[in-house]
């Protein structure tokens, strides 16, 4: 009798353990959207988490946003690639990689590039700061 409940015990502890392990490895739901940190008219999904800024080097301003679920193999999701032209964003000429994207608008160029658990939003510096009037110092 003892044995029969130990087993039943074990059993039911897999099966939680399943439980928890399909709920915690679900793909993005790519249906809600917000601006990104760097150009607030690109959609990123509002489920990305990023830093607080954006980070910055000689050539580009970029924003680092974590997103569990993404697969640099599967490229960028169908829905996502959806929402950022449906926001008036024109898809540049494809390279074959579906993990690297270039979209523009209204002078402005951005670079969206998806790797495991992550994407990557960047615009060139010199070209957003052209475009702004401002001058690089």
């Amino acid at each position: 009798m003892k044995r029969i409940r130990s087993l039943w015990i074990l059993i039911m502890i897999c099966l939680i353990g399943m439980m928890l392990v399909a709920c915690g490895t679900k793909e993005p739901a790519f249906d809600v959207f917000e601006g990104a940190g760097i150009e607030k008219s690109f959609p990123v999904p509002k489920e990305a988490s990023a830093p607080d800024g954006t980070t910055t080097n000689t050539a580009m301003d970029y924003v680092r946003y974590s997103l569990p679920g993404l697969k640099e193999k599967d490229g960028v999701p169908q829905a996502y690639l959806d929402e950022i032209v449906a926001w008036g964003w024109e898809e540049q000429a494809d390279e074959d990689d579906d993990s690297s994207h270039v979209f523009h608008k209204d002078g402005i160029n951005v670079h969206l590039s998806v790797h495991d658990g992550y994407f990557i939003v960047m615009i060139p510096k010199e070209q957003k700061t052209a475009i702004r009037g401002l001058k690089i110092k």
